[in-house]
């Protein structure tokens, strides 16, 4: 009886040893391995389509509706309330006039998630908003620009209608916008009349009242316009010698800059409040997806683990998931900004002496560049323009472009800073990944199956020694 209890003893001690160190194993596994910072809800759309595009689909779109319960996201899932404007209207503004525009912009800058979609989806919005009130009030005033204390009071104003219909109270600082854009700055022509007098308003009509927001970015015609306008109105009171060396020779971009405000003004009032939101956040896109807008820390980390011509597998690419797991805390990125991330960021690890492959070693896809969805899943928004959306039954809500499942491309040298999209015609993207999964999710499975092994191994140890 002695000997049976002996045994049954021994046999609960190994089992005790074995749940202790598979405990043990999974804490360990759970605090090595990056993690997102936001969590979404949601199931994505899968496309069947064989080969990724940047083209909008028939497709449906994917919609990730937030998750109020992270303490990031302190957000009612109804959205803000939508509430028609006061009786006096925005500006002085007749109420109905700009209602659609106002409540889209109070949507798009929603709360706290205006800082992770203000470069993207927000400050194009607010931007257009400003300019379309500008336009409007051209109409009984006569002049594309207000003088400084109506720019103050109107842009208080419009802080205030946003503020109460649930956007972010810091919208100035968040997108760089005062009051002072309101005003005609250093362009020497504000007067209406003056204005169509300068320019070619059939042209510029012609250039902008439609527009392709996919050909617009790469051969454009509308911004071409614009751009030529504002030099005529910038040179008015500037003599040709001054222009001699283009318009920003002497200090001169300025002036050309405050004149585009302006002729955005003009634009706005000519299309219509609905009109030429669309044409400006069609024209806002083309800037946005010029550059990369996510801020990189040094890399030293990953150029030390990742250095030579053979670097180890896992220790390097445990290095620069780290590293991107704190880009994915910053924003949403579209897919076309994602392009320019990957690129920038590889042309720095080049110039600091990385040889290998990162993006192709560690099987890092477009996406682990942007804010997570799904526990672990990137969210890369669509190059054209896109909004917020404000639903009664799934609550707020933004389109994620999760069919762009494309793999990293490591760029050819580190003086190449962006990956261009309009080198010719037939620019392709690049092509799928080998495997099905992204490199932070490919981390996570290669560490479980070191961690298996190890478990194995080890439990077989103590069951040979326990028996």
């Amino acid at each position: 009886m002695a000997f049976f209890e002996v045994v049954n003893m021994r046999i609960r001690f190994c089992w005790f040893l074995i749940s202790l160190l598979n405990s043990l194993l999974l804490w360990v596994s759970a605090v090595t391995l990056p993690r997102p910072s936001v969590v979404f809800a949601g199931m994505p759309y899968v496309s069947p389509a064989a080969s990724p595009s940047f083209e909008p689909s028939g497709a449906p779109d994917s919609l990730i509706p937030l998750l109020p319960s992270s303490p990031l996201y302190p957000v009612d899932p109804r959205g803000p309330s939508v509430q028609p404007m006061a009786a006096a209207g925005l500006c002085g503004l007749e109420p109905t006039v700009l209602d659609g525009v106002v409540q889209k912009t109070a949507v798009d800058c929603m709360g706290p998630l205006a800082k992770f979609v203000g470069d993207v989806i927000c400050c194009p919005q607010f931007g257009s908003m400003i300019r379309i009130v500008q336009g409007e009030l051209s109409s009984s005033t006569g002049s594309l620009a207000l003088n400084d204390s109506a720019a103050q009071m109107c842009f208080g104003e419009a802080m205030d209608f946003l503020t109460d219909l649930g956007a972010n109270d810091t919208l100035s600082n968040l997108c760089s916008f005062k009051s002072e854009n309101l005003t005609k700055g250093s362009c020497p022509v504000s007067s209406v009349t003056e204005f169509e007098q300068i320019i070619s308003k059939s042209n510029l009509l012609e250039a902008c009242t439609s527009i392709d927001p996919l050909k617009e970015c790469c051969k454009p015609v509308c911004n071409q316009a614009i751009s030529n306008a504002a030099i005529q109105l910038a040179s008015r009171n500037i003599t040709s010698l001054a222009f001699k060396n283009g318009p920003a020779g002497n200090g001169n971009q300025q002036v050309v800059n405050d004149c585009e405000a302006l002729v955005f003004s003009w634009l706005a009032r000519q299309l219509g409040p609905e009109s030429a939101n669309s044409v400006f956040r069609n024209l806002y896109s083309c800037k946005v997806n010029k550059g990369c807008p996510l801020v990189f820390k040094d890399p030293s980390s990953v150029v030390s683990s990742c250095g030579g011509s053979s670097p180890s597998n896992i220790t390097c690419c445990m290095s620069l998931y780290n590293y991107i797991s704190g880009l994915q805390k910053q924003m949403l990125i579209t897919n076309v900004q994602a392009l320019n991330c990957v690129t920038l960021f590889g042309s720095m690890l080049i110039k600091k002496g990385v040889q290998t492959d990162l993006y192709g070693l560690c099987q890092v896809d477009l996406k682990d560049f942007s804010l997570q969805v799904h526990g672990e899943q990137g969210c890369l928004l669509r190059a054209i323009p896109s909004d917020v959306v404000d639903d009664s039954a799934t609550g707020i809500s933004f389109t994620c472009d999760l069919n762009d499942n494309i793999a990293a491309p490591w760029p050819s040298s580190s003086s190449q800073s962006a990956f261009s999209l309009c080198a010719s015609s037939d620019s392709t993207l690049p092509a799928l990944p080998a495997t099905p999964t992204s490199g932070l999710e490919g981390m996570r499975y290669a560490v479980a199956w070191k961690i298996n092994i190890m478990t194995s191994i080890t439990v077989f140890l103590l069951l040979v020694v326990c028996t």
